[in-house]
C-alpha cells in the first residue's frame, strides 16, 4: 500500500511539474541545435583505396594462392605504419602546401584494413571538403612512389581515388539533438523532484498526517465568491417561491 501511495505521489509530482519538464527538455534541444548548426565546425571525409599485391620475390617461391594472400595481408600491417610515417607525411605536406604539418596530417589520416583482404583504405577528415580529398589522393600517390624506394617493391595499386564529399560527417545534428533531449528530460525530472522535495508547504490531508502525525477528522470546503453568490440567489429564489405559495393559499 505504501508503494502504491509513493508511486501515486511521484506521478502527481510529474504532473504538477509537467510544464517545467517539457520546457527544460525543449530548451536543451534548441540549445543543442544552435550549437550544432552555428558553432561547431563541420568536418568532411574522403577516402581512397589501395590494393596490396604480392611481391615478385614471393611469386616465385609461393605456390598456394591462400598462402600468397596471407603473405600479402601480413605486409599490410607494415605498410600501414609506413603510410603514417614522417617520411611519407612530410612529402605530402610539401605537395599540398596548405600550411599543414606532418603531425597534423597524422591526426587527420586513418588507415582502415579490411579483414582477410588485400585492400587498404586511407580515410581523411578535414574542415575543407576539397582539402580532405586532396590529402587522401596525395598520400596514396606519395606512398605508391616511396614504397618502391623503401622496400624495393612495386606492389601497390590505387583502386579508387578520393572524391569531394559535400556532406559533413561531423557533427551529427540528429544525434546531438536526440542526446540533448534525453539529457534535458532527465534534468527536468530531476529538478521537478528536487523542487518537490524542498517544498515544505502543507497542501493536503496526507501532508498533515505525515508531518504532524495526527489523523484528520474532517475538512472545511473552500467556496469561492461566485459560488457563494449562486447559493444566495438560489436561497432567495426558494424563499420567494415559498412566500408566493403562502399568499396564494
Amino acid at each position: 500500500m505504501e508503494d502504491a501511495i509513493n508511486l501515486k505521489e511521484l506521478l502527481q509530482t510529474l504532473k504538477k511539474r509537467l510544464l517545467l519538464i517539457i520546457s527544460i527538455t525543449v530548451l536543451a534541444g534548441i540549445i543543442s541545435a544552435l550549437i550544432t548548426y552555428f558553432y561547431l565546425t563541420p568536418i568532411y571525409q574522403s577516402s581512397t583505396k589501395l590494393l596490396i599485391n604480392q611481391t615478385k620475390d614471393n611469386q616465385t617461391t609461393l605456390n598456394s594462392s591462400d598462402v600468397q594472400v596471407q603473405a600479402n595481408i601480413q605486409l599490410i600491417d607494415t605498410y600501414n605504419e609506413i603510410i603514417k610515417s614522417s617520411r611519407i607525411l612530410n612529402e605530402v605536406a610539401q605537395k599540398i602546401d596548405a600550411g599543414i604539418t606532418a603531425g597534423q596530417l597524422n591526426g587527420q589520416i586513418e588507415i582502415v584494413k579490411s579483414q582477410n583482404s588485400q585492400v587498404v583504405t586511407i580515410v581523411v577528415k578535414d574542415a575543407n571538403a576539397k582539402l580532405a580529398a586532396e590529402i587522401a589522393n596525395t598520400t596514396a600517390e606519395v606512398f605508391q612512389k616511396e614504397i618502391v624506394k623503401i622496400m624495393k617493391v612495386d606492389n601497390v595499386n590505387i583502386l579508387d581515388k578520393a572524391t569531394v564529399n559535400p556532406w559533413p560527417v561531423e557533427p551529427n545534428p540528429v544525434r546531438n539533438i536526440a542526446i540533448a533531449l534525453v539529457i534535458g528530460l532527465v534534468a527536468g525530472i530531476g529538478i521537478a523532484f528536487l523542487l518537490d522535495y524542498f517544498d515544505s508547504t502543507i497542501k493536503s490531508e496526507q501532508d498533515i498526517e505525515r508531518e504532524l502525525g495526527v489523523t484528520v477528522l474532517g475538512n472545511v470546503a473552500i467556496i469561492d465568491d461566485i459560488k457563494m453568490e449562486e447559493m444566495k440567489a438560489r436561497r432567495a429564489a426558494k424563499k420567494q417561491m415559498v412566500r408566493s405559495e403562502s399568499l396564494g393559499s
